[in-house]
């Protein structure tokens, strides 16, 4: 087996930048200034899609955002003084790597530009997530042709320079970043404008078929056990995301029904540790309110999960949630009471674990930041906190005002 080494906080450098100035406008394309007072127009995106599917020039109405919280226009506003840096100096080169290494931090601009096409509708955003996993698709090689593959079989795939020894494939890195993925993937496909868009759904097929067989299927059959029952919690987290998805797309039975039962023991028993996501996850034994987790399935002992990979399992909870799928409005009640009082107790003071020990760093981006979409006064707070203020943040933060906002109309 690989040995990868995996950073906990993994998150892409800040580089510094003198001025930018990007303007979003009926084009996917951004301009900016990185670095030099000339103004450098970033990569081009793929060929402009069919009229039918142009973006529009009139942006989605949005519901009116409730009293006190900053509207998702402003929440834009600070996502694009992000986008074109990033995009140029670091997610773009990530997804052309064939690292999967790399991956593993496209992940947070997959999500970034999910979540706020989600939150505007505005298809500039969609298209960028598209651009990226495209590039991942395209720069897949079979295993067999790997030089250091420890698999050698036949499906597509990346190796990494970080495995000992170099060159192996990392089921933690592909899952990591295919979660964000398939999580695009469901936004086509729950959108009829956009499956109904021959640009649109071309592309989703394309891709959907690549997941079903060279993300799933190659890591499953390859050993379920190993690379899909993981030993922590957060990386077990990873196939529940990428299962529930399929299990939501999927047009054959029987890949269902392996989605669903691969969702259904990892939250209720999993079929190499005596444990599951359910069985884990208990009140807090000093918060009752909120909730305490051990990221090992062996021991309930504290301080528990760390906060860092807390995230990850969060951030499946919630989409679970979202879809109706296990997880309740209680549970999430719990979650809100865990980041809002035990891993976040008052302004600047972080824990480091979930049973609130430990000095933390505040890091709540790829998990924990997407609770704030149920509660208004943690949202609030959370326009208040400094902590990785990237593209991830500013997204999550216009989505969360966009469904608050939703449900205050409803």
């Amino acid at each position: 087996m690989s040995n990868p080494r995996c950073s906990c906080r993994s998150r892409w450098i800040r580089l510094p930048v003198l001025v930018l100035s990007l303007l979003l406008c009926s084009a996917c394309e951004a301009v900016g200034r990185i670095e030099s007072p000339e103004v450098q127009a970033l990569p081009m995106e793929p060929a402009s899609a069919p009229e039918e599917d142009a973006l529009p020039a009139t942006p989605p109405t949005l519901p009116p955002t409730p009293a006190g919280l900053r509207p998702v226009a402003v929440w834009e506003g600070m996502f694009v003084e992000e986008w074109g840096r990033e995009h140029m100096q670091t997610f773009l080169p990530w997804s052309n790597s064939r690292d999967s290494w790399d991956f593993y931090n496209l992940a947070y601009g997959l999500d970034a530009n999910t979540a706020m096409y989600r939150a505007t509708g505005k298809r500039a955003y969609l298209d960028r997530a598209l651009l990226y996993v495209n590039n991942l698709v395209a720069s897949a090689r079979v295993s067999s042709a790997l030089p250091q593959s420890q698999f050698k079989d036949g499906y597509l795939g990346w190796s990494s320079t970080l495995t000992s020894p170099a060159g192996q494939e990392v089921p933690l890195y592909e899952s990591y970043c295919w979660r964000y993925v398939t999580r695009m993937l469901r936004i086509i496909r729950e959108t009829p404008d956009l499956y109904g868009s021959s640009n649109y759904r071309r592309q989703y097929d394309r891709l959907l078929a690549f997941t079903e067989r060279n993300i799933f299927d190659k890591w499953f059959l390859r050993g379920a056990n190993d690379f899909v029952y993981r030993n922590r919690t957060h990386m077990a987290a990873h196939w529940a995301f990428i299962a529930m998805d399929l299990s939501r797309m999927t047009t054959d039975p029987e890949r269902k029904a392996r989605y669903l039962e691969v969702f259904s023991n990892i939250n209720h028993g999993m079929p190499n540790f005596p444990s599951s996501l359910r069985d884990k996850i208990a009140p807090n034994p000093d918060h009752p309110a909120a909730w305490f987790w051990n990221d090992k399935w062996d021991t309930n002992a504290q301080p528990g999960q760390d906060v860092a990979h807390a995230n990850n399992v969060v951030a499946f909870i919630v989409e679970a949630h979202d879809a109706g799928m296990e997880w309740t409005d209680a549970d999430i009640r719990r979650f809100v009471a865990t980041l809002n009082t035990v891993i976040w107790p008052s302004p600047r003071v972080y824990a480091e674990f979930v049973d609130g020990t430990g000095p933390g760093d505040g890091w709540f981006n790829d998990g924990l930041m997407k609770l704030g979409r149920y509660d208004v006064n943690l949202q609030r707070r959370l326009e208040q906190h400094r902590v990785g203020q990237n593209s991830q943040f500013f997204a999550n933060g216009a989505l969360n005002v966009r469904m608050l906002s939703e449900q205050a109309v409803q």
